[in-house]
């Protein structure tokens, strides 16, 4: 009465029926990346040169800003004599 029923299984197809197999070439493990490496390097090329330039600007932007404020002192002080 509480016995699990299981599952007619069918029976598999008695006769054997012959299909071609078509061999196809393995495929290669990955894509070759040399059409890839010139658009790459351009890329970080690029990239190395706009970071330079960004911290050029900043660093050049640092010393006109402290040159303002020595000079402004300067110039202050002399002022007050």
């Amino acid at each position: 009465m509480f016995r699990p029923k299981l599952p007619d299984v069918p029976a598999p197809p008695s006769t054997l029926s012959h299909q071609p197999q078509h061999h196809y070439p393995a495929p290669t493990a990955g894509r070759s990346l040399s059409p890839y490496a010139g658009p790459v390097a351009a890329v970080l090329v690029g990239g190395v040169v706009l970071t330079a330039l960004l911290a050029a600007v900043a660093i050049t932007a640092i010393s006109v800003a402290i040159a303002a404020v020595v000079l402004r002192s300067l110039l202050n002080n002399a002022n007050r004599r």
